[in-house]
């Protein structure tokens, strides 16, 4: 649900000709509850003119823009992107005009879950009234001079290097948030602001700070803006890991055991750090208020949680609560259609009683119990999986996630014909815990060479194999993985064998063609494979939209085979192998000659 907040704001031109202060408050539309809500205020620099402007666009495109961004990304790092933009765009317009024009001050208030996010470059303030006390929650960027205090030391558009101030905290019912420009704050005391926060009112609240700063005779422009907290959104990743902390964990079930209103059927899998099972809802009706309906009796569930061992672990609790967290994220988009639906309310109505996740059953199998059972598949059937997985991978990157661990097994069929993504368990999102970012996760046959520290380095334009630093998983990371596992889907087999971890030796020698292997792949995906498998990185495809249009195409207009990588970049220490051997062969024929040959 989105915030129960009540947003108030005025602004007036007070005793100038022209109001330069602008400020805007936006909810999120339908679908975007995730993203909180937002408001900003502005202060235009009047020296070199264009300050209306400059205020008015910078909090216009921050507003808006910001419900452009993924929703797995962090508060901060949405509002940097968007400030530094609007910073850039304004720099380059002072560039070409001296003196600088349009520049601003900003203050922006993000509230988000149960918690509040706040950027602030300049002289604009933001307070926080909480339990009747006043805390002032920004810092002026002014000298620290009373007769240059309204010298500005940093504004929005004055350096291409912007320093924004941020500051997060947790949210409280009640909390008040009061930004005000220089022409309010500079005559009201923060000692008022308790009594003007307590008014029912927030717009008659904000009304009463401008006639007070306007009756003090205050010469500047006067805008303020007071959002009061009447209830808070549903948890963020930060209130889930609250929640993983605190509950315990299952302990080992057995067939008929009972959970919160589920019964398990079977265990599934135990790979010593999660264990699943599969469960059956009761036909217990749900606890009333909830608002959920109580499930079919016999639906099928699948429960994740941690092995009783990793208990106490608590960044063990952290990377599956952020799996949790993400799984719900993702719902709210179109990479949900291909991801397997994940509860945060219990459909059987009960309180959860300890912490594992909850994930819809899916008849079918995965593809890794399909070559198991057939050896490989026909390159038509192959297609479409791998363009399913293709659709599905490009909603992911296009959210700002990684898989990481794309490989047969996390790939299930399900009897509706739907090829869902499984396992977020090491997906990186940018809210990850630090742990599990610093993880080598992954599959080792399907992890690219350069997150191994295998890379090519260009010698003379050419390309050379080297051993390096090992390279952070990204988009191509996935789509590599996928190529591997299309290459296993036609031919049975992988296209660098069976890969240990940390052994790059395996990765000295191009992929034997998939046609090699199995006939029936045709030239042209064979080139698509040598592609997505490339040793180079820079030859693979770099997103999955453009993978997924080479396999539409497919004959209809061929890629162009990548060239073979020649045995000297493969091995760089071939000529001293050569000359080693050429000179050991010498040397045995001279030893020959010495010894048998008539003097």
């Amino acid at each position: 649900m989105a915030f129960d907040i009540d947003i108030g704001f005025a602004s007036q031109a007070g005793r100038k000709a022209l109001n330069e202060d602008f400020c805007a408050a936006m909810l999120p539309a339908q679908g975007q509850e995730d993203h909180g809500s937002i408001v900003a205020i502005a202060d235009g620099v009047s020296a070199g003119g264009m300050g209306r402007e400059a205020a008015q666009t910078t909090v216009t495109s921050l507003v808006r823009d910001y419900f452009g961004t993924p929703e797995t990304w962090d508060t901060t790092v949405a509002l940097d992107r968007i400030i530094g933009a609007q910073n850039a765009w304004l720099c380059g317009i002072n560039r070409r005009r001296q003196p600088a024009m349009g520049l601003t001050t900003l203050t922006a208030l993000v509230l988000r879950g149960q918690s509040y996010t706040l950027a602030h470059v300049g002289d604009t303030r933001c307070y926080l009234v909480r339990e009747g006390v006043a805390t002032q929650l920004t810092q002026d960027h002014v000298v620290n001079h009373p007769d240059f205090k309204h010298q500005l030391l940093r504004s929005v558009g004055a350096q291409d290097h912007l320093v924004v101030d941020y500051q997060q905290g947790d949210l409280q019912v009640g909390d008040v948030f009061i930004l005000m420009s220089d022409g309010v704050h500079g005559e009201v005391s923060a000692r008022r602001l308790p009594e003007v926060a307590a008014m029912a009112d927030a717009r008659e609240a904000s009304e009463k700070l401008v006639e007070q700063a306007l009756t003090k005779g205050s010469n500047d422009n006067v805008s303020a803006i007071v959002v009061r907290v009447r209830g808070l959104q549903e948890a963020t990743l930060t209130d889930a890991n609250r929640l993983a902390q605190a509950l315990p964990i299952p302990p080992r079930l057995k067939v008929g055991d009972t959970l919160d209103g589920f019964t398990v059927t079977a265990p599934i899998a135990d790979n010593g750090i999660n264990v699943l099972y599969q469960v059956r809802a009761g036909s217990a009706a749900p606890t009333p208020g909830t608002g959920v309906s109580a499930p079919p009796p016999g639906r099928l569930y699948a429960l994740k949680t941690l092995n009783t061992a990793r208990a106490h672990d608590q960044e063990e609790r952290a990377m599956l609560a952020h799996e949790a967290w993400l799984a719900q994220r993702m719902q709210s988009s179109r990479a949900g259609d291909n991801l397997v639906a994940v509860y945060e309310t219990l459909p059987t109505g009960h309180e959860r009683s300890a912490f594992y996740v909850l994930y819809d059953w899916h008849g079918g199998e995965t593809l890794q119990q399909l070559l198991d059972k057939q050896g490989r598949v026909a390159p038509a059937v192959a297609l479409g999986y791998a363009m399913q997985a293709l659709r599905a991978l490009g909603r992911l990157h296009r959210q700002g996630v990684v898989h990481r661990d794309i490989k047969p097994a996390n790939l299930h069929l399900g009897e509706d014909g739907v090829l869902r993504v499984l396992d977020l368990g090491v997906a990186l999102s940018g809210r990850e815990p630090a742990a599990m970012r610093a993880l080598h996760a992954g599959t080792p046959s399907y992890v690219n060479p350069e997150q191994w520290g295998f890379r090519t380095k260009s010698v003379n334009g050419k390309g050379e194999a080297e051993e390096g630093e090992a390279q952070l998983p990204n988009a191509q990371s996935d789509l590599f993985a996928l190529g591997v596992t299309l290459y296993q889907l036609l031919t049975g087999k992988l296209p660098y064998g069976d890969v240990l971890p940390y052994q790059v030796g395996r990765y000295y020698r191009d992929p034997t063609p998939a046609s090699r292997h199995n006939p029936e792949v045709p030239i042209w995906l064979d080139h698509v494979l040598q592609k997505a498998v490339a040793r180079d990185q820079r030859q693979r495809f770099e997103t999955a939209e453009e993978f997924l249009l080479a396999l539409e195409r497919g004959a209809s207009r061929p890629l162009t085979a990548p060239q073979g990588t020649p045995l000297m970049q493969r091995d760089p220490s071939f000529v001293w192998k050569l000359a080693t051997f050429v000179l050991g062969l010498v040397n045995l024929l001279l030893v020959y000659w010495l010894l048998f040959l008539p003097k």
